[in-house]
């Protein structure tokens, strides 16, 4: 049976393999300094943590350790490996606060476990209904965190808030209803107060949209879609009402500009893929770089 397993490598250590632990609660409280929006802007000036899914606001994802290199990285050897218990894909990028990893888990699950060791102080699971739509498998690419807070998406098109000290649910908020074809698998992006979250679902007739939502309580604050209506001059691009279900989903994470205080975003496919003839025109916002107001979601 094929198994997947999260592994760490370390230089200059022992061959000594801790054994990777079950994750329960009860295995203590991690703990890390709350992280402020401060700290996410400067995220370049912690290059021992990784704060966000792209590292920094920019979406480089440089890193500035410059321990391991071409002359030493044949020394690298095995710290400890966890196990992670579903056979799904596996494509996150763990988040790394002052010595705690966050690690996202197929379909719809975070652990958080000791970098140092391995070991797992607790693991959140979210449930998920058994008629999913969803295309590319089942796959969580990562969280965010802000405070003691972290966020994750979820398959069946949710947005949540847990608590990264316990793991316990603080927040569920509905993002769209996945029996529409409505899913999430990206990690949200926040910005200042507010967490930024896209949508997938391209394939299956959805309409793309970028979400904002109050980190504190949950509320949405702006949405903007990917597929200007009816009411704007470039809904033009769309064949008759083809515009409703034209896909151009948001499913990967954007960046941020603190400065110009704008939100990049990128934008997937029209939908079909494959049957343009029911789509004719240029078909706007899909496969665009789109620019927004953080404040507003206005496109600017």
């Amino acid at each position: 049976m094929k198994r997947f397993v999260f592994v760490v490598a370390a230089l200059f250590v022992s061959a000594s393999i801790s054994t990777a632990q079950e994750p329960s609660a009860g295995d203590g409280v991690p703990q890390f300094a709350p992280v402020t929006w401060e700290r996410l802007v400067n995220a370049a000036d912690e290059p021992h943590n990784w704060l966000m899914y792209n590292g920094t606001l920019d979406g480089k994802r440089f890193s500035r350790l410059d321990r391991i290199d071409r002359s030493n990285v044949a020394e690298l050897e095995l710290k400890w490996a966890y196990n992670i218990r579903q056979l799904d894909r596996t494509e996150t990028t763990p988040l790394v606060v002052d010595g705690v990893m966050f690690i996202t888990e197929s379909p719809s699950n975070v652990t958080a476990v000791d970098a140092t060791t391995g070991r797992p102080f607790w693991r959140y699971e979210h449930p998920l209904p058994d008629d999913l739509r969803i295309c590319c498998g089942r796959n969580n690419r990562g969280v965010a965190i802000l405070g003691e807070t972290l966020y994750m998406s979820t398959l069946d098109a949710h947005l949540v808030a847990i608590d990264a000290r316990t793991g316990n649910l603080v927040w569920d908020a509905e993002v769209a209803d996945y029996r529409g074809g409505y899913s999430k698998t990206a990690a949200p992006l926040v910005v200042k107060d507010r967490v930024v979250t896209g949508i997938a679902g391209g394939e299956f007739g959805i309409r793309g949209f970028l979400d904002s939502y109050d980190a504190e309580t949950g509320e949405l604050e702006w949405r903007t879609y990917t597929i200007p209506g009816p009411d704007h001059p470039d809904n033009e691009t769309w064949l008759g009402d083809s515009w409703r279900t034209g896909g151009s989903p948001t499913w990967i994470t954007g960046s941020y500009d603190p400065e110009l205080n704008l939100v990049y975003w990128g934008t997937g496919n029209p939908g079909p893929d494959y049957g343009s003839e029911m789509r004719l025109g240029d078909n706007l916002y899909s496969d665009s770089v789109l620019a927004l107001d953080g404040d507003t979601g206005e496109m600017r």
